[in-house]
């Protein structure tokens, strides 16, 4: 029963700041590994939409692929097919259509 007691009474107590370490250290990498990434991941999706152009063929956020073919204040006509045009969101777009999508959604 001595050893016993005798080892809890040999540590210590912690201070303030070495017990809020390990939340610190969570913190950290949680920011570094999720947050910080995809703030990188949105503003690149802001330079795209900014950049976009008439003639520039996208993919919308509902898989819609189309020609972009007007540019308003808050949103983009989109051309998805001959004589059909809609008008969507410019947040509404999810990236460019990469060259290998060209070719085959024709």
């Amino acid at each position: 029963m001595f050893p016993f007691i005798l080892a809890q009474q040999g540590s210590p107590p912690q201070s303030g700041l070495v017990g809020l370490l390990p939340f610190i250290l969570i913190a950290g990498i949680f920011y570094l590994l999720i947050i910080r990434p995809m703030r990188s991941r949105q503003k690149n999706l802001e330079t795209l939409i900014a950049s976009l152009k008439n003639g520039d063929k996208v993919i919308t956020t509902g898989g819609v692929y189309g020609t972009i073919a007007g540019v308003r204040d808050n949103t983009f006509l989109l051309k998805v097919a001959d004589q059909v045009k809609m008008e969507v969101a410019k947040n509404a777009v999810a990236s460019l259509q990469s060259p290998s999508e060209n070719s085959t959604s024709k």
